[in-house]
């Protein structure tokens, strides 16, 4: 097992287990359940961190790190068409209804 980067919190540590799942390259995550500890070790220690199982998959597992950090932040907003519900711009399904919001003009 290989150490291929420690995460800001656990959402962005699930999101990068999933686009490593994604490129077939197996994964896991440690540091899961350390945040209750922070004050007794350093917050540092407490950070999510994402070891890949095969050191063969190391340069593909960066390749997919350094695409997801430099993947553009969606910060607009899309109003759904059947309930004209405010949605992010990101999401593909009304929250509150469900309706698809592909059609819907961004």
């Amino acid at each position: 097992m290989k150490k291929l980067c420690s995460a800001a919190n656990l959402m962005e540590a699930h999101i990068l287990l999933d686009l490593l799942a994604h490129a077939n390259i197996e994964a896991r995550l440690f540091n899961e359940h350390a945040q209750g500890g922070v004050g007794d070790i350093p917050f540092t220690h407490a950070y999510p961190e994402v070891w890949i199982a095969r050191e063969d998959d190391l340069l593909r597992a960066q390749a997919v790190v350094r695409a997801y950090e430099k993947s553009p932040v969606e910060t607009g907003v899309v109003f759904c068409r059947t309930c004209s519900e405010e949605n992010p711009a990101n999401f593909q399904l009304c929250w509150r209804c469900g309706s698809g919001l592909e059609s819907a003009s961004r």
